[in-house]
């Protein structure tokens, strides 16, 4: 399989990386642009026989292109790449903002397109990626593309118009997650004279543990906690806080996050 990477930012790069670290596809099968060559240097010595190119065209004869563009530039990468474009070749976007009528609108017609979300946690191979397919990808596309993703961690499938609630859940969530966990190592801060940076380790761990236990036993949010809050005890003391008064802040997170997830696609639509 053929694969095109454009775009050779945070998420192009870790793509390319990946699939080549997993052996997923040979070095050959591999064609990277950007219009900076000079940022894809150190990855041309790493892997001397992928192609590197500042031609969009080359990489976009790939069985699979990634297109990793910000939804200013898109429209124009499309554009240039349409005639390119095969009628087997299936176009992936990296941004869900943009939405299928709109990739359609500068594509040839009949054009395989599919919208992916991926998660920084591919760093460590333990991502959920979420995916969605226009109505011309074909069984065996699918099967292609989430050979590929799969080399980082999991693949969901969803509508087009639950992507914005997937990214909040999978490629957002890291961020939200750290974001809250600092806020307990803050707090706790003040009740106790552990270091800040021992107080974030001991945390760190407890996460990742309690996500293995989570997933290696299957068990669910309110198995785990039945396991740790005895009757009474100090861990229900504590998320009966939890439940009482966090419940307001994830509602106005989601809130915050998905206005200003449609308020992107509005301006995205303005640029095509």
């Amino acid at each position: 399989m053929k694969v095109g990477i454009i775009g050779f930012g945070s998420m192009g790069s870790m793509i390319a990386r990946k699939l080549l670290e997993h052996n997923v596809i040979s070095q050959s099968e591999l064609t990277c642009a950007n219009r900076t060559l000079a940022k894809m240097e150190g990855f041309k010595k790493l892997y001397p026989d992928c192609t590197v190119t500042d031609d969009n065209k080359l990489a976009a004869k790939a069985d699979v292109v990634f297109v990793c563009i910000r939804p200013a530039e898109l429209k124009d990468v499309l554009c240039g790449i349409a005639a390119a474009v095969s009628k087997d070749t299936l176009v992936v976007s990296l941004n869900g903002s943009v939405m299928f009528s709109q990739l359609e609108s500068v594509l040839a017609e009949k054009t395989r397109i599919a919208k992916v979300i991926p998660s920084v946690n591919a760093e460590v191979d333990y991502s959920v990626t979420s995916v969605c397919y226009n109505k011309y990808v074909e069984p065996k596309d699918k099967a292609n593309l989430e050979a590929l993703l799969k080399s980082f961690g999991t693949v969901t499938e969803v509508a087009e118009n639950e992507l914005g609630m997937a990214s909040e859940l999978t490629s957002c969530m890291p961020g939200f997650i750290a974001a809250l966990f600092s806020v307990f190592a803050q707090k706790a801060e003040a009740h106790t004279s552990l270091p800040p940076s021992q107080i974030e380790a001991m945390l760190a761990q407890t996460l990742e543990g309690t996500g293995r236990l989570i997933n290696q036993k299957q068990l669910g949010f309110s198995e785990v906690l039945s396991r740790v809050a005895t009757k009474g005890g100090i861990t229900e003391v504590g998320a009966a806080e939890i439940f009482e008064n966090f419940g307001k802040v994830a509602a106005a997170v989601f809130d915050k996050t998905l206005e200003k997830r449609k308020a992107t696609t509005e301006k995205a639509k303005d640029s095509f």
